[in-house]
C-alpha cells in the first residue's frame, strides 16, 4: 500500500472549497499529503482546511479569483512559502452552462476556453520549475466525459474540456520525462451542482438507466483516480486520459435541445 500514499506530497488543488475539489484535497490529505487550496468562497475553504488538519496534514487557504494568471500564481507562491515545494497539481476548475448551439454567444464559447483551458495552461506552467524539482511530480487535469463524447449543447463546454485533453496529451511529451501529465474524464458525478438536476426523480432515473454501471458517480470516485495518478504507483503513468464515467459513451440525458 506503499505505493498509494502521498507522504511528502505538497499539492494544489483548484476549485477546492466544494464538490470533486474538495473531495480531492482531503483525500490527498487522507493518504499523506499537504495541501493548498484555492477558491473565491473564503468561509468554505476554511471548512475544508479544517477538514484537512483533521486527517493530521497541513492546509493552506488561498481565497480569490482564480480566473487569470496572477490568481493562480498565488497559489504556487503560498506553495513554496509555506512548503518549500509543489509535486502535485490538480487544475480543477472549469464548467459552462449547456445551451443550444445558436443561444450560444461568443463571449460564453470564449469564456468556457478560458475558464477551462486556459486556467490549466497558467497554474501548469507556473508550477513546472518546482514539480521539476520533485522525485515524482504531476499535473492532473479535471476534463470531462462531455470532452470524449458528443451531445446537444455542450458546444462550448465540451469544446472546452477536449482541448483540455489535448492539452493533457500535449504537456506530458512537453514535460517528460520529468513531470507527469494525465488527465481525468467523470461523468454524471454527484455533486451540488448536479443534485438540483437529480431532486427530479425522472431526470435521476433516467441518467441512471442511461449509465452502464447502473449508478451515477460519486466524488470518491473521482478521488481514488486522483490519488492513484498522483501517487507512486503511476510513476510510468503520462500522458493518459483515465476515465471516470460508469462506461457511458454518450451523454446519459437529454436536454430536449430543439433541432435548428
Amino acid at each position: 500500500m506503499e505505493l498509494f500514499q502521498l507522504k511528502d506530497h505538497v499539492a494544489i488543488v483548484t476549485g477546492a472549497s466544494r464538490g470533486i475539489g474538495k473531495a480531492i484535497a482531503v483525500g490527498y490529505a487522507q493518504a499523506g499529503a499537504d495541501v493548498v487550496i484555492g477558491a473565491r468562497n473564503e468561509e468554505d475553504l476554511k471548512a475544508v482546511s479544517t477538514e484537512i488538519e483533521s486527517c493530521g496534514r497541513k492546509a493552506i487557504a488561498v481565497s480569490g479569483s482564480l480566473a487569470k494568471r496572477e490568481g493562480l500564481e498565488a497559489l504556487v507562491d503560498a506553495a513554496i512559502e509555506n512548503f518549500g515545494t509543489v509535486t502535485t497539481v490538480v487544475n480543477n476548475i472549469g464548467g459552462s452552462m449547456p445551451s443550444g448551439f445558436m443561444d450560444t454567444t461568443e463571449d460564453a464559447f470564449l469564456e468556457a476556453l478560458r475558464w477551462n483551458v486556459a486556467t490549466a495552461f497558467n497554474l501548469t506552467q507556473l508550477a513546472v520549475p518546482h514539480l521539476a524539482k520533485s522525485t515524482n511530480g504531476s499535473v492532473i487535469n479535471i476534463a470531462s466525459a462531455a470532452g470524449r463524447f458528443p451531445s446537444r449543447g455542450f458546444a462550448a463546454y465540451g469544446t472546452a474540456k477536449a482541448a483540455m485533453l489535448q492539452l493533457t496529451l500535449n504537456t506530458a511529451l512537453d514535460l517528460a520525462p520529468r513531470i507527469r501529465v494525465n488527465a481525468i474524464a467523470p461523468g454524471a458525478i454527484k455533486t451540488a451542482a448536479l443534485e438540483i438536476v437529480l431532486t427530479n426523480e425522472e431526470i435521476h432515473q433516467t441518467m441512471i438507466d442511461g449509465t452502464p454501471m447502473g449508478r451515477l458517480g460519486e466524488v470518491r470516485d473521482v478521488t481514488a483516480a486522483a490519488i492513484y495518478l498522483a501517487s507512486p504507483a503511476a510513476t510510468y503513468v503520462t500522458g493518459q486520459i483515465l476515465g471516470v464515467d460508469g462506461g457511458i459513451r454518450s451523454s446519459n440525458f437529454d436536454m430536449g435541445i430543439p433541432n435548428v
